[in-house]
């Protein structure tokens, strides 16, 4: 069992249970979702209809991060979340995630109320944004990718690589470890034949010594291998859902709640299951 700290005095425990992220994106033009809830009434809706199904955290995002989307500013990013995380955290009991990787839009999140800033960039698109994690006592989930540099050939020492250098970034801005949660990165700048890789061999991860958030959710690893419809695309989800909790995963971004939290019940119970008897071995 692991207690990930967030602000706002919040914690959440990580380890026997999995825990479910809610996609919510407030744009017009994300992959999946784009134009579906980028009114404020809408997103609102959403975000407590995926916590009624089981949603622990809420992740609100302002700017598409598929590949190819449009850059948007950070005027335009903030007028499109603040709002909905102001409303979300008014609920009380909702904890909420930015997803972002500028630094003044993750320090007015988490004014507006926000407990966990979701950095796809790790860290090294605008590393004051640990300056900003470290002052307001936010988790932090530093993600893996491999856009914009060199990546190593094997998917597993590039994640090392990569990662090694954002913990750096966060320890240096005095970022406690109990705040960081990583992850791997699916799809970003990753092939199919690296998302299976990396899919393999993901209890290697483990070695970095944190706790680990995954995001398959109907990307093209999902799609690939089940066909395009949201309802094959979430069943393919489901499917990695359960195989990466298995090798170690705790949190799963996700945009079908219900369908993972039905499936990773599953994978809940034979984990508890070898837990017991590891426990029984050692006696």
């Amino acid at each position: 069992m692991t207690r990930w700290q967030l602000a706002h005095g919040r914690h959440l425990d990580l380890g026997a249970q999995s825990l479910l992220m809610g996609i919510l994106n407030v744009t017009p033009d994300s992959f999946s979702d784009g134009g579906e809830f980028d009114r404020p009434e809408r997103a609102l809706q959403q975000a407590r209809r995926m916590i009624g199904e089981g949603a622990a955290i809420i992740d609100v995002g302002g700017e598409s991060t598929r590949p190819g989307a449009g850059a948007v500013s950070a005027r335009e990013e903030q007028s499109r979340i603040l709002p909905v995380i102001e409303a979300l955290s008014s609920d009380g009991d909702s904890l909420v995630s930015v997803d972002t990787y500028r630094a003044e839009t993750a320090r007015l999140a988490v004014a507006a109320g926000a407990h966990i800033v979701n950095d796809v960039h790790g860290l090294q698109r605008e590393p004051d944004i640990a300056q900003v994690a470290a002052e307001t006592s936010a988790g932090l989930v530093i993600m893996h990718t491999g856009r914009g540099r060199e990546k190593l050939a094997d998917v597993i020492a590039d994640q090392f690589l990569f990662l090694n250098r954002s913990l750096e970034i966060a320890r240096d801005a005095g970022i406690a470890d109990e705040r960081i949660v990583l992850d791997p990165g699916f799809a970003f700048a990753k092939d199919g034949e690296e998302n299976l890789e990396l899919m393999a061999r993901f209890g290697e991860l483990r070695a970095l010594g944190f706790p680990l958030l995954v995001g398959t959710s109907r990307k093209r690893l999902a799609r690939h291998l089940v066909g395009g419809s949201d309802e094959g695309r979430d069943v393919g989800t489901a499917a990695t859902s359960v195989i990466l909790r298995l090798k170690g995963a705790s949190i799963f971004r996700v945009h079908n709640i219900a369908v993972n939290r039905d499936a990773l019940a599953f994978a809940d119970a034979v984990r508890e299951r070898e837990t017991g008897e590891e426990i029984r071995r050692a006696r």
